[in-house]
């Protein structure tokens, strides 16, 4: 119980606050398109391109972590892709959909909560985990999406407008220069280090208040029979299936160390991130459904990733 208290309470006490803030008016009504800007292309980038440019490429590169997130999240896509096709017959809401059951919050929660449950030397498992959903999630999810809506595909086009999305991305840009710089051999300056860490350590509070008050704001979204199935079973892909998944290619099938293995899990566990609102906001489709499920999801987090963090202390 200490160990839940110790590394979950502060993450959802500080969700717990944004959400108060955002139902009191505390902030304002453009505190949280603000407070996630500033995490989205300030803070976030800071955490990633530090951490990246301070770390070997043999640290980061872990086949068994990718063999058993991705698998993971692949794994759910797929099924959440199927099953949703076997009732509705428009790709484009059932990529989306698939997106939101397998997307994990690793960056905004992630992040924090793997520091506080696993130290620093869990940040390469999340910077793989948040390149993993931010490309090749993003970047399949659009692909079939931009085919769907093409009476004639053109994959050139859907491939252009694919890679700009990525490159304007400063979450996906970041690590990369820092993996850039660590290449090179280049040391970070000591005032460079101490910008970069000043400023990223607002991240970590940042987001996780910016969770609280998006929650707020999506707890009136409406509740139609058929948004409730959907949900519901988003929802019970993302907290059930996907972690169950992830363990057994984790745990059974590749042999990862225990700080990658339990990163994996963890991550694997996080509930849905806010990519799926932004793609159906993008693609003007029912965003009801992903603000819906990212608010049910984080709710129930809360219990299913303390028992996780509780089952890590033993």
């Amino acid at each position: 119980m200490q160990a839940v208290i110790s590394a979950a309470f502060p993450v959802f006490g500080l969700i717990f606050l944004g959400y108060v803030c955002a139902r009191r008016a505390w902030l304002g009504d453009s505190a949280l398109d603000a407070l996630n800007r500033f995490v989205v292309y300030l803070a976030l980038p800071a955490v990633l391109f530090q951490s990246m440019a301070q770390i070997t490429w043999a640290e980061l590169v872990n086949p068994g972590f990718l063999g058993a997130f991705g698998g993971g999240m692949a794994a759910t896509f797929a099924l959440s892709l199927l099953l949703d096709r076997t009732v509705r017959a428009r790709l484009t809401d059932a990529s989306i959909e698939g997106m939101g059951a397998a997307y994990p919050n690793a960056g905004f929660m992630g992040l924090p909560l793997c520091l506080v449950a696993f130290g620093p030397a869990s940040v390469p498992a999340v910077v793989v985990a948040m390149l993993l959903t931010a490309t090749v999630l993003f970047a399949i999810s659009i692909a079939i999406i931009e085919t769907d809506l093409q009476a004639t595909p053109n994959w050139r086009r859907t491939a252009g407008f694919v890679a700009r999305a990525l490159i304007r991305n400063p979450l996906v840009v970041s690590p990369f220069v820092g993996m850039a710089v660590a290449a090179a051999g280049f040391a970070l300056p000591a005032p460079v280090l101490h910008f970069t860490t000043l400023l990223g350590g607002a991240a970590s509070p940042c987001a996780l208040v910016a969770i609280g008050m998006f929650l707020a704001q999506s707890a009136g979204a409406a509740k139609a029979p058929r948004i409730a199935s959907t949900v519901g079973r988003l929802v019970g892909l993302k907290l059930v299936f996907q972690p169950a998944i992830t363990a057994f290619l984790a745990f059974r099938v590749f042999d990862l160390p225990a700080i990658w293995a339990h990163s994996a899990l963890l991550l694997s566990a996080l509930p849905i991130g806010t990519g799926p609102f932004m793609l159906a906001q993008l693609y003007g489709r029912e965003a009801a459904v992903a603000s819906r499920a990212i608010l049910i999801s984080t709710v129930l987090s809360v219990v299913t990733v303390s028992l996780l963090i509780g089952w890590f202390s033993r």
